[in-house]
């Protein structure tokens, strides 16, 4: 994969494609500007070895048409603060400015993005001398800014892409040993390559969230009124006599899903009819953080529970603490996961936080990630 280190930006405009995807609160407000912060090293190395130019790409939502509600404004004047530099934001891609640092309007106003059309993509080359793709959360994408214009301009992988693809790829390559992977979330489905890969190359596979009730389902377990993919049951049947799988044995249930909910901690993994299982039980986490504690490499992607509840919070803090404290080498899959750790205030405490979720578990899975593909 070309890097910045094999291009050539002296005198050029750079066409860069970034991942502004933020979450923003009702007033258009960002909550979390983890993923402006991210481009930062790759905006500011283009800028010091004399690039004439930025022109910057990305994407925020899934508009149907152009909507102001998906504007890329307040991505654009957060990232003026974080930058020291006035960026300017054009409406389309016939009146882009001259200027330090432009910031294009959302990729996904335009028709063919999604699409991967040539023409769009032709005429997001014509807007500079060179393309550099930092937009790992969007890299298993193959639309016009993420792998159609990468054919057309001298090309290569920003900081951020760059780390992310050595450090996920780096993860069932070469581990630091034993390798522990934690994978909860509600599909088994959306994660079947995933455990997969991991039930083949790591030493203990941790199971956690509502991705545990298809496993629990097969074995002859009541699962009450608990979320549990019909689709997921066969699947997860089959993965049932490895034995570097781990599943929970204890459970912590719900009446309802809401936070004023009657509590039941469960000592046994059958849920009871009516009640909905929504975290890891004591024991279950007890477990699991000392795992953690004695791997020397941990991935995690995944909630252990409907952490955003409070009475259901203890599984997935229990496992961020640990990942927090561990002297393993520590990556998070991004997504749910970061979230976690966000809410409670451990993002900076893990070597390796993804801004990809998506891609990150492609990656993981040893798919292809097509904006990747594209640079090499």
């Amino acid at each position: 994969m070309r890097t910045l280190d094999d291009l050539d930006v002296e005198g050029k405009r750079v066409l860069v494609r970034v991942d502004f995807n933020v979450p923003l609160d009702e007033d258009r407000h960002i909550t979390d500007d983890a993923r402006i912060r991210a481009a930062l090293p790759t905006l500011r190395e283009l800028r010091e070895k004399g690039a004439s130019g930025l022109v910057l790409l990305a994407h925020l939502g899934r508009p149907k048409g152009r909507d102001a509600t998906f504007s890329l404004r307040p991505a654009a004047e957060r990232l003026s603060e974080l930058l020291g530099v006035e960026v300017q934001l054009a409406p389309d891609l016939d009146s882009v400015p001259d200027g330090e640092v432009v910031m294009v309007e959302n990729v996904r106003f335009f028709g063919g993005e999604t699409k991967n059309d040539p023409e769009l993509a032709k005429r997001y080359a014509a807007l500079a001398d060179a393309y550099v793709n930092d937009a790992f959360g969007a890299a298993h994408r193959a639309h016009a800014s993420t792998e159609g214009v990468a054919h057309l301009l001298p090309s290569a992988a920003g900081r951020l892409l760059e780390r992310e693809v050595e450090t996920l790829t780096g993860l069932l390559e070469d581990p630091k040993r034993p390798l522990v992977a934690v994978v909860g979330g509600a599909k088994v489905t959306d994660k079947i390559g995933v455990l997969e890969a991991f039930l083949e190359q790591a030493d203990t596979v941790l199971i956690g969230g509502a991705m545990g009730f298809p496993f629990f389902k097969a074995q002859g377990h009541s699962v009450g009124a608990s979320l549990c993919e019909e689709e997921g049951v066969e699947p997860a049947s089959k993965l049932l006599g490895n034995d570097k799988l781990e599943l929970p044995t204890d459970l912590v249930a719900g009446r309802e899903f809401n936070a004023d909910t009657e509590v039941r901690e469960l000592s046994e993994v059958d849920v009871p009819d009516g009640w909905m299982g929504l975290d890891i039980g004591a024991g279950t986490a007890e477990r699991y953080m000392a795992a953690i504690a004695a791997a020397g490499t941990v991935f995690w992607n995944g909630p252990m529970g409907a952490f955003e509840l409070e009475p259901f919070a203890a599984g997935t803090k229990a496992v961020a603490e640990a990942m927090a404290s561990t002297d393993a080498t520590t990556v998070v899959g991004g997504g749910d996961s970061a979230a976690a750790l966000a809410a409670f205030g451990l993002a900076d405490r893990v070597d390796h936080l993804s801004t990809g979720g998506g891609a990150s578990l492609e990656l993981v899975e040893g798919r292809e990630l097509p904006g990747v593909v594209a640079l090499s």
